[in-house]
C-alpha cells in the first residue's frame, strides 16, 4: 500500500483543521494511475467540505492536481509512466485520497497530458472548473444545449462570468458560437469580454434583468455559477416567458426555492464524470455513461485547445507550499478571491 504526505482533516478544540501527516491510500482501480503531485488548485468545495465536516476525521481534500505518473494503471490506455498530467479527483469521498498531498490517483480518461507550452500551475486550474462548465452546458441532465449551430445563435446567460467555472463556461460556449451574456463586477468586464462574452452586465445593477432581456429576449438557457441564496432566483427572471432551463452549481438544487415558476431547475455535479455511483448525505447520483463519455471528450480536447489558445487557463495566485493552505482557505472565507484561482506548489 502507498502512503502520501498529506494535509489530513482532524478536529481540534471543536473546529475542523488540516494537519500534515501520512495518509494511507486505498487500493487502486485498474484504470487509475499513481501520480506524484506537483501542483494542486484550491476550489470552494474544499473549504465548504472542511467547514461543514462533510466527511469527517481522516479526510484528505483537494480535487485539481498536476503531477507525474509514477505507476500506470493495469488497464490504463492513455497515461504512461513519466507523463505530466492534469487530473480530477473527488478529494474527501474516499478516506485518505485527495489532491492535497504528495500522491494521488488519476482516472485514465478524466485527465490530460499537459502541453509543454502551458505552465503547470495554470493547468491545475482546469479539471474541476472546466468539466463542471462543460457538463452544465451540454449534459442531458443539465442545460442540454444543442452543439450544432443553427440559423440563429443560441443565447446563454452565465451568471458569474468571472468565477473560475464561469470563465471556462464562457470560453466553451464561444467555441460553439453562442450569444453569451454574463454578469460580474465592473472591474472584471474587460476580462470576460476577452474570454468571449458578447454582453456583460453588472449583477448589482437594479436594472440588470431588464438589460439582459433587452439584449436577448429569446433567452432559454441560464447557468448560475454562484449558487448563492438569491443568484438562481435573480438569474431565472431573465428567461423568456415561454419557458427555459436554469442549471445551478449547487448539488441538490439548493437555493432555488424562489426560481421563476416557468423555469425548469437542474443542477450539475462534476463527479458524474466518473463512471461510478456517488452519494453525499441523502443525495445519490447513479453512474452515468453519458456524462462519463461527455467528460472524457472534454479531457481529450483540452490539450489542443490549450495549445492553440482556444481555452485560456484561470489567472493564478501561486503559493510556494501546501503549508500555506490555511492562509488560502481563509482568503476564501473572507471573500478575498476574485478572478483568480489559488494554486499550491507541492
Amino acid at each position: 500500500m502507498t502512503t502520501s504526505t498529506s494535509y489530513i482533516q482532524h478536529e481540534r478544540d471543536g473546529k475542523q483543521v488540516l494537519l500534515k501527516g501520512q495518509a494511507q491510500l486505498p487500493s487502486r482501480k485498474p484504470h487509475q494511475s499513481l501520480v506524484k503531485v506537483q501542483y494542486v488548485a484550491q476550489n470552494p468545495t474544499d473549504v465548504q467540505t472542511l467547514d461543514s465536516n462533510a466527511f469527517g476525521e481522516g479526510t484528505v481534500l483537494g480535487c485539481d492536481f498536476v503531477g507525474t505518473v509514477e505507476e500506470e494503471g493495469t488497464e490504463a490506455k492513455n497515461l504512461n509512466k513519466g507523463d505530466v498530467i492534469a487530473g480530477l479527483i473527488w478529494g474527501a469521498e474516499i478516506k485518505g485520497l485527495g489532491a492535497y498531498g504528495s500522491h494521488t490517483f488519476a482516472d485514465d480518461r478524466i485527465s490530460f497530458k499537459v502541453p509543454k507550452s502551458v505552465k503547470l500551475e495554470d493547468a491545475a486550474t482546469l479539471p474541476l472548473a472546466s468539466c463542471t462548465a462543460w457538463l452544465a452546458l451540454f449534459s442531458k441532465t443539465c442545460l442540454n444545449i444543442p452543439r450544432k449551430e443553427g440559423k440563429e445563435k443560441t443565447s446563454v446567460l452565465i451568471w458569474g462570468g468571472s468565477s473560475s467555472v464561469g470563465s471556462y463556461a464562457i470560453q466553451l460556449a464561444r467555441i460553439y458560437n453562442f450569444n453569451i451574456l454574463t454578469t460580474c463586477s465592473p472591474k472584471n468586464f474587460s476580462m470576460v469580454k476577452n474570454l468571449g462574452a458578447t454582453h456583460v452586465f453588472d449583477y448589482n445593477d437594479p436594472a440588470v434583468i431588464d438589460n439582459i432581456k433587452n439584449a436577448a429576449s429569446d433567452l432559454e438557457y441560464t447557468f448560475d455559477t454562484i449558487g448563492s441564496t438569491d443568484s438562481s432566483a435573480q438569474a431565472s427572471q431573465a428567461i423568456r416567458s415561454e419557458g427555459g432551463v436554469l442549471c445551478t452549481v449547487r448539488p441538490g438544487k439548493a437555493n432555488t426555492e424562489d426560481v421563476a415558476k416557468h423555469v425548469k431547475i437542474t443542477d450539475v455535479l462534476v463527479w458524474t464524470a466518473f463512471l461510478k455511483d456517488h452519494q453525499y448525505k441523502e443525495f445519490k447520483w447513479p453512474a452515468s455513461v453519458e456524462d462519463h463519455e461527455l467528460s472524457a471528450e472534454l479531457f481529450e480536447k483540452l490539450p489542443s485547445w490549450l495549445e492553440d489558445g482556444t481555452i485560456k487557463p484561470n489567472n493564478v495566485k501561486l503559493f510556494d507550499s501546501l503549508d500555506s493552505i490555511h492562509e488560502g482557505f481563509d482568503m476564501h472565507r473572507n471573500g478575498k478571491i476574485s478572478s483568480f484561482k489559488i494554486v499550491y506548489k507541492v
